[in-house]
């Protein structure tokens, strides 16, 4: 069973794994001892993908600012058995209602206990799971106050408890140190070959396409420009890196990242009020290397 993502997260890179693949540096697979960093770790697409495919990859730091979200990964690395028999009770006991009405009122509850921020943390990642199953879209949303705030989505059997993820995602973790908080953090990680991807909430294409409220405090230009002082510590430091984000239209990461290497990606996007706004767009990916694998193959 090959370790994936647990968790349903908005911006998810499973799609672009082989693209971002194809833009690591050309000689990564040559790196010896490799620490690979994450400072905003989200879904972990990234992450799984990384740790199976590159044994070269000795060590691994993730982070992000969401202490629920981190609750998880812990969870699943050091208590997936618990995990597990923890949200066996939960689906069968969402399985066994019969109607909408039931369901939605269970849903509500789940998500009231989960707002109480007084939870153990087998029953915080629970109820976490559950809420990502169930609620509408699997998206992970909370207000100012930081409460989880997205409605019943209104599945009837949907996998809540899926074991042989969570045996295959532990075992794949033991090797990982978890961090919460600011992402500047990282940097005191690294050492020897050190490479950072970096996965932010993506800067808004307009004004009504925003989707980053994954915490309660707000990623606007400030927080993108801050990050990218951070990347300009990584460089200093030696450390390569890769940063994901929107394509802009006023050109406000081109302008910002003008000193590194800019690439564009095509991605889908589902997460969208209107539908017409739905579909393959580019991404950029920022990098402070020259040559890539996807280079090298063409050469």
């Amino acid at each position: 069973m090959k370790a994936k993502p647990f968790i349903k997260w908005v911006g998810g890179k499973t799609q672009l794994i082989d693209q971002l693949e194809a833009l690591l540096p050309a000689d990564f697979d040559k790196w010896e001892n490799v620490t690979y960093i994450e400072p905003f770790v989200g879904g972990g697409a990234m992450l799984f993908y990384m740790l199976q495919t590159h044994s070269n990859i000795k060590s691994a730091i993730i982070n992000d600012i969401n202490p629920d979200l981190t609750t998880c990964y812990k969870v699943v690395r050091d208590n997936p058995s618990d995990l597990v028999n923890s949200l066996q009770e939960v689906q069968k006991g969402y399985y066994a209602l019969k109607t909408e009405e039931e369901r939605k009122a269970f849903f509500m509850a789940m998500r009231d206990e989960f707002n109480t921020k007084s939870l153990n943390p087998i029953r915080n990642t629970t109820l976490f799971f559950f809420l990502n199953r169930t609620c509408f879209n699997g998206l992970y949303r909370v207000n100012k106050a930081g409460l989880f705030n997205v409605p019943f989505g209104r599945y009837e059997t949907p996998l809540i408890c899926d074991p042989n993820t969570i045996y295959a995602d532990s075992e794949l973790l033991q090797n990982v140190e978890i961090l919460t908080g600011d992402y500047q953090q990282t940097l005191e990680k690294a050492k020897g070959q050190a490479f950072f991807y970096f996965d932010p909430p993506y800067r808004p294409l307009n004004n009504t396409s925003s989707f980053n409220d994954y915490t309660k405090e707000a990623f606007n230009d400030l927080a993108q420009r801050r990050l990218k002082e951070f990347c300009d510590k990584v460089e200093a430091a030696g450390y390569k890196f890769m940063l994901s984000n929107s394509d802009c239209a006023d050109m406000f990461f081109d302008d910002l990242y003008l000193q590194y290497v800019i690439d564009r990606v095509w991605a889908s996007r589902s997460v969208n009020a209107n539908a017409s706004k739905r579909g393959k767009l580019t991404e950029i990916l920022v990098h402070n290397y020259q040559d890539t694998k996807q280079l090298k193959l063409a050469v």
